[in-house]
């Protein structure tokens, strides 16, 4: 069944998931959680460092056991996933049964401008990776992932996407009946 209190935010790297998430969090008086910073504190180690030492596939498998374990909780809460979190292991499909699910569809120019150096060292997929060499991989995600962003509820499009817009287009959901 469908929690219309549990929102979990989905898109590309640098869409501002987490930022946004944030604020949407504190106006509607509900927990905020960053699935990697859960996959973080579950591990005791950062990403950066998961992928190099334990591989993509062990990390994937992780962040459906946390994002599977979260969904199935009985309070409200707003999640910001990982870029690649709906993508894999079915994950939309588990999203979009127990929460809202919404997609920040953030043009691909702001997202580079958002994705200062330091930034991009704390994201695994960007690493020792130039300016031309991030664009590429940007388009390349994009494609290849917004196909699953796409199945999500609400879907928001723009650079300016504020805890507003997405209140007044979560609000129709709270009337969600099972």
């Amino acid at each position: 069944m469908i929690d219309p209190k549990k929102i979990v935010l989905v898109g590309m790297p640098g869409s501002g998931k987490s930022t946004l998430g944030k604020e949407l969090a504190k106006r509607l008086n509900f927990p905020f959680y960053d699935l990697d910073d859960l996959i973080e504190e579950k591990e005791g180690k950062k990403i950066a460092s998961l992928f190099p030492e334990k591989g993509e596939g062990y990390f994937r498998k992780l962040e459906t056991a946390v994002l599977s374990g979260l969904l199935q909780k009985e309070e409200a809460f707003v999640l910001a996933t990982g870029g690649g979190a709906p993508c894999y292991n079915e994950n939309m499909e588990l999203i979009n049964g127990k929460a809202v699910s919404v997609f920040l569809d953030v043009p691909l120019n702001h997202i580079l401008e958002r994705l200062t150096q330091t930034q991009v060292e704390i994201r695994p997929l960007f690493s020792g990776m130039d300016t031309s060499e991030i664009i590429l991989k940007l388009k390349n995600m994009y494609v290849e992932r917004c196909s699953f962003y796409e199945k999500a509820k609400i879907k928001l499009r723009g650079e300016d996407i504020s805890p507003e817009l997405l209140i007044s287009s979560w609000m129709p959901l709270l009337k969600i009946k099972p």
